[in-house]
């Protein structure tokens, strides 16, 4: 039931604009595929932006967890959020609050997600769950945020340490359950709580507990995701032995790859873009230092940006070789493992 409340949340934030919007991007994805030539109508309907790339954790596949980003680290302005959702929020169905760094360390993060909703934006963030005291947890629901994901990699303090490096599972659990129990007091639908449950060796022994503790405390949902490993030629602690919880499987010369083959398109590219704190627009949530910069909302407007030589150059690199495009290398579409 829980599911579907949330979808009919989602849909009631439809309008006909929006609706005519996905209807020429995607027309105009299917072109492209037909012609191999870059077709873009429309603009994006799905956006992430990104609250703060700072982080109170040192996970060990995450930049800002390794403090290892060669851009700044800094939070979102508000008036630059405003700016900008003013300029997109008629087309944009969703709004994720999230790319790199704990978006709850920005002191405006759910003042912005207020004025999102006020805008009728289907709203998301992803968050390690260390900042949902009780006082967090009342704003949360106050903003109107529609749906919030906690990773919980663990159910154990040990396992849960192991990759979320300087991370307390009670924190986070209590956390949650501030959540809910605020959600009951105040009577709302939302947020949505999901508990992602990221499966890696040290705790895919644990995946039946996350679904019976979820269920005990009242979260509305359990989702199991596949990691991101950077060093896997050779191996990695982190591979899970579980085959379809695993990005990569080992070859007869004991070398590990990829397991999804690369095909020369690209979904996100069309309906969807990363904005960084500082305002540079990013391909996608792969591009995670901010390499590909396809252009500059402090210096020029969205729509400018979204049509630019720099975003058809790269269309075209994409249809041309995925292969050859570094971000696309260890890149999750299909990888997802949906509960």
């Amino acid at each position: 039931m829980t599911k579907y409340s949330d979808s009919l949340r989602f849909l009631s934030k439809v309008t006909l604009r929006r609706v005519w919007n996905a209807t020429k991007v995607l027309s105009s994805f299917y072109v492209t595929k037909w012609t191999r030539k870059p077709v873009q109508w429309g603009m994006p309907f799905t956006i992430s932006l990104e609250p703060t790339t700072a982080c109170n954790l040192r996970c060990p596949e995450c930049p800002s967890g390794l403090r290892a980003f060669t851009r700044p680290t800094g939070n979102l302005k508000e008036d630059f959020f405003r700016k900008t959702i003013d300029e997109l929020h008629r087309d944009l169905m969703m709004l994720i609050f999230y790319f790199q760094g704990e978006p709850y360390i920005n002191p405006k993060f759910l003042d912005m997600v207020k004025y999102a909703h006020e805008r009728k934006i289907y709203t998301i963030t992803s968050t390690n769950g260390h900042f949902l005291n009780k006082e967090n947890a009342r704003k949360t629901i106050e903003s109107g945020l529609d749906r919030l994901i906690i990773s919980v990699d663990g159910t154990t303090q040990e396992t849960y340490e192991s990759y979320r490096k300087e991370g307390k599972l009670d924190v986070v659990l209590q956390g949650a359950r501030n959540l809910v129990a605020m959600k009951r007091e105040m009577k709302s639908a939302t947020p949505h709580i999901i508990f992602q449950f990221l499966v890696v060796r040290p705790n895919e022994h644990q995946i039946p507990e996350i679904y019976k503790l979820a269920k005990e405390i009242g979260v509305d949902e359990v989702k199991l995701k596949t990691a991101q490993v950077y060093d896997y030629e050779n191996g990695n602690d982190l591979i899970p032995t579980i085959e379809k919880y695993a990005r990569y499987e080992q070859q007869a010369n004991g070398k590990w790859t990829f397991k999804n083959a690369l095909v020369n398109h690209c979904w996100k590219l069309w309906h969807s873009c990363v904005i960084t704190w500082d305002g540079l627009v990013v391909p996608c949530c792969f591009d995670k230092d901010a390499t590909h910069r396809l252009g500059d909302l402090k210096q020029d407007s969205f729509r400018d940006v979204w049509q630019n030589g720099s975003y058809h150059q790269f269309r075209t690199a994409i249809l041309k070789g995925r292969e050859q495009i570094d971000i696309c290398t260890n890149c999750t579409e299909g990888c997802k493992v949906w509960a």
